[in-house]
């Protein structure tokens, strides 16, 4: 079910979902893994999508920790209220998440996982986007996202990647995740 309504907004909003299908299982795991969600007090999800790594993130979260994700397609935003009725889901741009950490009475937060798809946006919208990311983590905070296989090798892939570095203290990447359609990796970034 999910994966059909994936599929057609995929179709429908080139640009604004990255992918044909939802996360694997596997790469859900390795990237709330590589965002440290499971020693983080105030986490945020940019583009939660259907759900896939909300998912993962969910169990992981020590008590009492705060989560709110930032999804703006409406149809997604309906699909992860019916999912998961307790979490707080805003439907706007992540670009906005500052604002909505003062409303939830924190200043910044400790992680930020994101679904984006980073590598069809334009430098503008990257260049806005990492500003809210530097702006909401806390120092040492994790931003941590996912490219997929072949994007290190396309020009928009390597200007991405390039842009990470500039904004972050320190990045890093794991392993191909082979059990996702594309393959894909986790990529992070430490403020």
């Amino acid at each position: 079910m999910y994966a059909m309504k994936f599929f057609k907004e995929f179709i429908t909003k080139p640009g604004r979902v990255g992918s044909v299908i939802p996360s694997s299982r596997e790469l859900a795991t390795v990237v709330t893994q590589a965002a440290k969600v499971a020693e983080a007090q105030v986490v945020v999800e940019f583009g939660p999508g259907t759900g896939a790594i909300t998912e993962q993130i969910l169990p992981r979260l020590q008590p009492g920790a705060k989560f709110f994700a930032m999804e703006i397609n409406p149809d997604f935003v309906t699909i992860l209220h019916k999912r998961f009725p307790d979490v707080k889901v805003h439907q706007d741009s992540a670009t906005r998440t500052p604002e909505y950490l003062a409303e939830l009475g924190v200043t910044h937060c400790d992680s930020i996982v994101s679904g984006l798809p980073w590598t069809v946006f334009n430098d503008e919208l990257q260049n806005q986007l990492f500003d809210a990311i530097i702006a909401s983590l806390r120092p040492g905070g994790t931003f941590a996202t996912y490219i997929y296989i072949q994007s290190p090798a396309v020009p928009s892939g390597k200007k991405f990647l390039d842009r990470m570095k500039t904004r972050f203290s320190r990045t890093g990447k794991t392993n191909i995740i082979w059990r996702n359609v594309p393959p894909a990796m986790v990529v992070w970034g430490e403020k």
